[in-house]
């Protein structure tokens, strides 16, 4: 007979009786008919597959109303009221936990399932009489976001089972995976349920992840039957170890889904809520049979399923076979037994509600035996605060634990599939993750074997010294571009501009210092000029050493001693400013330019100009009157020429006062396209319109002198040098007129420190170099070769100036007169009224052989 306490019917399945058991209130309906020995702690229900097993045939049901129920000896049931359903422990998938939960919330039972892990179900205010002992798919979604980025990999695509499970899965996975950043998800695709030809659908899935190759890896939500149907697609695809796979815990540790084809699953990651494998549970659960397990009315089906054979009874779902089933067969032996991965959590669940409704128990009824009205009354609302409360070590050993959502805390174990490099292909842990990853990279491995890491990446790593051009929309792909110029790579996505003073190192990473350069005496661009300036030092020497040897002799005073003396000071400076030019810049070396820069052309034309005007001026006055004109003697010359010199020191001091000489570092200057070639050009701080504006006021005086030789072109050859000194300016102004195109045309380019330089000391040795070779080489070679020519001839008085101006003024408007159109005269050349001299002028051999010395000094 049944038991005292239990109801009896027949089920529509398998013809057993089903009873309602109510254990001190504990859960609901009992799906067994219990012997009143059993109790809560000693019972451990089987696997539940009620997707399958659930639904009773109609031929069942019918039979069932036909035969009355009766017990096991016979005798007829004895019914009872049944008790109220406080509580209730399932289910296992997340669908049907939904559905549940809808509908305990409007009574406030409390629900506690050991095996959903839909994230919606951590919505407490649509699900608030929910709890779980398993971790919410949100945990296991951050674990494998966790596990995508210590593996490198930022571009996956993602593959869901139509359904809860499925679809809220990637969902997380794709919410956490923005949350975190880093992770762009190529694909998102979705297993659809009501197919009609598995293979072209699975086939076509394959073939959209191959759209984009560079996403090897996949994040999979799948039930069993869609893992083995997308594994068997991807090897028809031919494309065994291209796929990365990640799977979620309906993957985890089995083996059914990798049959045949565990080739294509090598190396995939998998991840399973942390649990243990329950001591006692495989001795209790091997030794059941159809006659002891009677309690569980879904065994019968499981029988025939496991062992492939079918059972007489009625209602038997076994259609695909014809062999019957004996009785006899046992689990473990006649077929593969392994203990299901949520035995650990369906305890624990059972535990839960125990522990919860001892403990409300203890608190309301504690001077009263089993269950006080307090309790009676107390509700789902008080029933479930003392759930969430509850904190016990579980069957496996961890802490079995709620928080505000109903939720247990994350843990969770990380598998590999391996196939080589092992004695028999399964799965490895090789992680944990709770609350952060534990990975163990090391012990990992990929297809055939490999043990690099492969690479899951939109685009790859961009080489140093570039930067990331990002696609638009796609954060984790982007184009390299070369930081160019005077850039550098500041982070992966920006390149800057070095500072003014340093240009890019070698892989542009950085910037580095700008060498520092100068005109070196040892350069091609210093030499010529330096050569030239010391020809010209030495025969300036040459030249007033023999003026002072022979300072009283009668060529040397009638070319008016006080005014070569003058000229020859700034012929020999403009010699000078060469080594000033080209001398390493410093502030004495900057100050010494600024004042010699032109003053000794100033000196030297001021001398000229102060010569060509009294020149000048005693023709002219001679033609008008017999009266001496003003200021022509050697003190009042001096006075002139100083004077005109003076106007350029007082420039010279005005631009100290404004400006004080400085050195600088010109980057600008040499800075190419090509950085490597990019130089810091060390000079004093004097500007290209500074150093035209300090020659500006020699040139002034040249261009005067110059016209003042024009105008005395007519005078006789032998008065005062007026001939040699035109054709020194005409080849000064020809020497000047070249040097400003040239200064100002390169004033961009990359030499302009050395072309700049070298054009103006050149152009000032040049000029230095016509006025000593004009007007003082054959002074000095009648004095050295000729000294018969060095005699005074005859002197005369003011008044023989005047006849020689009228005269010349005469044969200017007749020149047909003379053949050569000159007049006859033996005028002297000092025109000074007391102390007349005169020099015989050259012949043609002895003009020769003055160009000859004059080519000899200029070598030597």
């Amino acid at each position: 007979a049944c038991p005292a306490g239990t109801s009896k019917r027949r089920t529509a399945s398998t013809g057993w009786r089903r009873c309602s058991t109510p254990w001190t209130r504990s859960t609901a309906t009992r799906t067994c008919c219990p012997m009143s020995r059993w109790a809560l702690a000693s019972w451990t229900p089987a696997p539940e597959t009620p997707t399958r097993w659930s639904s009773p045939s109609p031929s069942s049901r019918l039979s069932s109303r036909r035969t009355p129920p009766t017990c096991t000896n016979g005798e007829p049931p004895v019914f009872v009221k049944p008790e109220k359903v406080v509580g209730v422990i399932g289910a296992s998938g997340s669908s049907v936990s939904i559905m549940v939960a809808n509908i305990l919330r409007l009574f406030q039972i409390p629900q506690i399932s050991y095996a959903s892990t839909a994230p919606e179900l951590s919505d407490d205010r649509r699900y608030d009489f929910f709890s779980r002992v398993v971790p919410p798919d949100s945990f296991q979604a951050q674990a494998m976001v966790d596990i995508v980025k210590a593996l490198g990999w930022n571009y996956v695509s993602t593959l869901a089972s139509e359904g809860n499970y499925g679809e809220k899965g990637v969902e997380s996975f794709m919410q956490i995976s923005r949350e975190a950043g880093g992770l762009c998800i190529a694909q998102s695709l979705k297993i659809p349920q009501d197919r009609k030809d598995k293979t072209i659908d699975f086939d076509k899935i394959i073939k959209q992840l191959l759209e984009t190759p560079n996403a090897r890896a996949i994040v999979i939500f799948a039930n069993d039957e869609d893992i083995k149907q997308i594994l068997a697609a991807a090897k028809r695809a031919d494309q065994v170890g291209h796929f990365l796979w990640v799977g979620s815990d309906t993957w985890g540790s089995k083996v059914s889904p990798l049959l045949q084809q565990e080739d294509v699953a090598e190396g995939a990651i998998t991840i399973l809520p942390k649990r243990a494998t329950i001591e006692g549970f495989d001795a209790y659960f091997t030794s059941r049979t159809l006659e002891n397990n009677r309690r569980n009315v879904w065994f019968a089906e499981y029988w025939e399923e496991n062992f492939n054979c079918k059972l007489t009874i009625s209602g038997s779902k076994k259609e695909d076979t014809d062999r019957k089933c004996t009785g006899q067969e046992r689990i473990g032996k006649d077929s593969h037994y392994e203990q299901e991965g949520k035995v650990q959590f369906v305890i624990d669940a059972v535990y839960a509600m125990a522990h919860a409704l001892h403990h409300m128990n203890k608190d309301l009824c504690a001077d009263y035996a089993g269950v006080c009205p307090d309790m009676e009354h107390a509700g789902g609302k008080k029933l479930l605060k003392y759930i969430r409360s509850v904190n016990f070590n579980g069957s496996a050993g961890t802490p079995v634990m709620f928080n505000k959502n109903g939720d247990a805390p994350g843990r969770y174990d990380i598998f590999q599939f391996h196939t080589t490099n092992t004695s028999t292909p399964g799965y490895r842990l090789v992680g944990q993750w709770t609350d952060d990853l534990q990975l163990n990279i090391e012990e990992m491995q990929w297809g055939r074997g490999v043990r690099e890491v492969p690479a899951s990446v939109c685009s790859l790593p961009c080489k140093p010294g570039e930067r990331k051009k990002m696609v638009k929309g796609m954060p984790c792909c982007w184009h390299c571009e070369l930081c160019d110029g005077y850039q550098y790579q500041a982070d992966e996505v920006t390149c800057l501009l070095c500072s003014y003073n340093e240009r890019p190192n070698e892989n542009r990473t950085g910037c580095r210092s700008i060498p520092i350069v100068k005109l070196e005496w040892h350069s091609p661009w210093a030499v010529i000029p330096v050569f030239l300036a010391m020809l010209g030092i030495i025969a300036t020497i040459f030249v007033m050493a023999t003026f002072i040897r022979y300072n009283d002799t009668p060529i040397v005073r009638a070319s008016g001693r006080e005014l070569s003396y003058v000229l020859l000071t700034g012929i020999f400076l403009c010699y000078i400013i060469t080594f000033l030019m080209i001398a390493k810049p410093n502030v004495a070396v900057c100050s010494f330019r600024r004042i010699f820069l032109g003053l000794g052309m100033c000196i030297s034309y001021a001398a000229l100009l102060t010569k060509t005007n009294r020149i000048y001026r005693i023709f002219e006055q001679g033609k008008k009157s017999v009266t001496a004109p003003r200021l022509i003697s050697p003190t009042s010359q001096l006075a002139i020429t100083s004077s005109l010199i003076s106007v350029q020191l007082l420039g010279v001091f005005i631009w100290f006062a404004v400006d004080p000489p400085n050195i600088i570092i010109d980057y600008d200057e040499q800075k190419t396209m090509n950085p490597d070639q990019a130089r810091g050009v060390l000079k004093c701080d004097i500007t290209d319109l500074q150093i035209i504006c300090s020659l500006g006021y020699s040139i002034l005086l040249m261009v005067t002198c110059t016209v003042y030789a024009i105008k005395t072109r007519g005078v006789p050859e032998n008065f005062n040098e007026a001939k040699p000194i035109g054709f020194t300016m005409y080849t000064t102004c020809i020497v000047w007129l070249a040097f400003i195109p040239i200064f100002f045309g390169t004033a961009q380019s990359a030499e302009k420190l050395y072309i700049q330089t070298t054009t103006l000391t050149i152009s000032m040795n040049l000029s230095a170099s016509v006025a000593l070779g004009m007007l003082y080489m054959p002074k000095v070679y009648i004095i050295i070769f000729h000294p018969e020519l060095n005699v005074q001839k005859r002197k005369r008085s003011f008044k023989a100036v005047v006849t020689a101006a009228t005269m010349s003024s005469r044969l200017s408007h007749k020149p047909s007169d003379r053949p050569n159109g000159e007049a006859k005269t033996e005028l002297c050349e000092n025109v000074d009224p007391n102390s007349e001299y005169r020099s015989s002028p050259l012949g043609i051999g002895q003009y020769l052989n003055f160009i000859v010395f004059l080519l000899f000094g200029l070598l030597s």
